[in-house]
């Protein structure tokens, strides 16, 4: 029998969100990547376009801003997406983080999706 793996659902990293669509917000996802629906990300300062997040990074993306509601592929091109990007409680074992991530970082990333009310649980 084959052995199948299923990827994150759409959301199912939330606890909870505000009312109406207060911790939601729509944007664009920049192109070259393909990201899993939890991913962390940051925002590219010269475009406002999200990006994974990079804590190695030094144009915005270096700072978590939001978590992707949903998988986008934006291999080829740009991809409208929706964020998370306040008010919210979040699974801390449903985000995707960059692999090399440290234990110093992972605080500081966690402090910084705090300050927008992105609360992990």
């Amino acid at each position: 029998m084959e052995k199948s793996t299923e990827s994150r659902h759409p959301g199912e990293h939330i606890v909870s969100e505000a009312n109406g669509a207060l911790s939601r917000e729509q944007g664009v996802l920049i192109s070259g990547q393909n990201l899993a629906a939890g991913t962390v990300l940051g925002v590219i300062t010269a475009s406002g376009k999200y990006t994974a997040f990079d804590q190695d990074a030094a144009t915005g993306e270096e700072v978590a801003a939001a978590v992707l509601y949903a998988a986008v592929d934006a291999s080829a091109a740009d991809a409208d997406c929706v964020v998370h990007a306040r008010q919210c409680e979040v699974m801390a074992d449903a985000l995707t983080w960059p692999s090399d991530l440290d234990a110093g970082e992972l605080v500081s990333a966690t402090i910084e999706l705090e300050s927008q009310g992105i609360i992990q649980r």
